[in-house]
C-alpha cells in the first residue's frame, strides 16, 4: 500500500435523496474526491456497510472498517433552510483501522458526521496539517432520526490544537456568539454560509469572502468540497485569505451540478487559481 498526500478519517455514507434513492455522501467522500481533483494522493479510512457502491471513488484509495450498516441521511431543503434525519448509523471509526503507511500523510483531515470520529486521533499525526470539519461532533438526534444542533464542549481544547477548523453557521442553528468563543481560541476558523459566502478567523483579523450568484442545482456536499479544497491550498500556501478565494470559488461551481458532478473541472480549477 503506498502512501497518501491528503488523509481522510471519517464514514462513507448513503445519502437519500427525494426520489427515494440512496447515493453516495458524507464528507470522506465529497472531501475525498475534491483534493482527489486537486491533485492529491488520497486515502479513506471510513466505517462503511456491505451495501455500499464505492465506484465513484475511482482512483481514491479505500481503507473499509467494515459496518452492520452504512451511516445513511435523508436531507431536506425548505426555505427556513435545511432538514436533516439520521436514518442508520454506521459503527465509529477504530484508529486501528488506518494503515501504518499512512500516518506520514502531510494533510489530515478529521471529517465526522455521527460522532463517529475520535478527536483523540489528532494526536497520532503530530507532523501533519489537521483540517477538522466538525459538523458530526455538534450533531444529536431524536427518536425520528430529526438531526438538531447540540454542544460541543472540547471545542475549545480540539480547535486550539489543529491548523484549520471549517464549519457551518447552520450547524450551529445561526449562533455566531457561539462561534466567536471558537475563534478566539482556533488558529484558523472559517465559517460557511452558503449563497452569503464565508467568513474567516485567522491571525488576530476577521474577513468575509462573498459567494458569486449561481443557480443552484444541489447543495449537498458543498461544504465538504469547499473544506478540502481549503485545507489543500492554506497547507500550500501558508495563506488562509487565499486559500478562502479559491476554495469558495470552486465550492459555487459544486452547487450548479448534482452531487459528485459538481466536482471541479480543470478549467473552473485554474481560473479559481488565478
Amino acid at each position: 500500500m503506498h502512501t497518501v498526500d491528503y488523509l481522510l478519517l471519517g464514514s462513507i455514507v448513503q445519502d437519500v435523496t427525494l426520489s427515494g434513492e440512496r447515493v453516495l455522501g458524507g464528507t470522506a467522500a465529497f472531501s475525498g474526491c475534491m483534493a482527489h481533483a486537486l491533485g492529491m494522493q488520497v486515502g479513506i479510512v471510513a466505517a462503511v456497510g456491505p451495501e455500499v457502491d464505492l465506484s465513484p471513488l475511482e482512483g481514491i484509495s479505500v481503507m473499509s472498517q467494515r459496518s452492520p450498516v452504512s451511516t445513511t441521511y435523508e436531507n431536506r431543503y425548505t426555505p427556513n433552510g435545511r432538514v436533516q434525519y439520521l436514518r442508520q448509523r454506521a459503527d465509529p471509526l477504530r484508529f486501528e483501522s488506518v494503515p501504518s503507511q499512512w500516518l506520514t500523510a502531510p494533510i489530515v483531515h478529521l471529517g465526522p458526521l455521527v460522532d463517529d470520529v475520535h478527536p483523540d486521533a489528532i494526536a497520532q499525526f503530530p507532523n501533519a496539517f489537521i483540517g477538522v470539519t466538525p459538523q458530526g461532533w455538534l450533531r444529536q438526534w431524536d427518536n425520528s432520526g430529526r438531526v438538531s444542533w447540540a454542544d460541543w464542549p472540547q471545542a475549545p481544547e480540539v480547535l486550539a490544537t489543529v491548523d484549520a477548523a471549517v464549519v457551518s453557521i447552520d450547524d450551529v442553528d445561526g449562533d455566531w456568539d457561539y462561534l466567536e468563543n471558537w475563534a478566539n481560541c482556533a488558529r484558523v476558523l472559517v465559517v460557511t454560509q452558503a449563497e452569503r459566502g464565508v467568513t474567516v478567523y485567522a491571525r488576530s483579523e476577521t474577513r468575509q469572502f462573498p459567494a458569486p450568484s449561481v443557480r443552484v442545482e444541489d447543495p449537498t456536499g458543498a461544504g465538504d468540497l469547499f473544506a478540502a479544497a481549503f485545507f489543500v491550498r492554506y497547507q500550500l500556501s501558508g495563506d488562509p485569505w487565499r486559500a478562502a478565494r479559491f476554495a469558495v470559488s470552486l465550492a459555487s461551481a459544486s452547487v450548479t451540478r448534482p452531487g459528485l458532478a459538481g466536482l471541479p473541472t480543470r478549467s473552473e480549477i485554474e481560473a479559481a487559481s488565478g
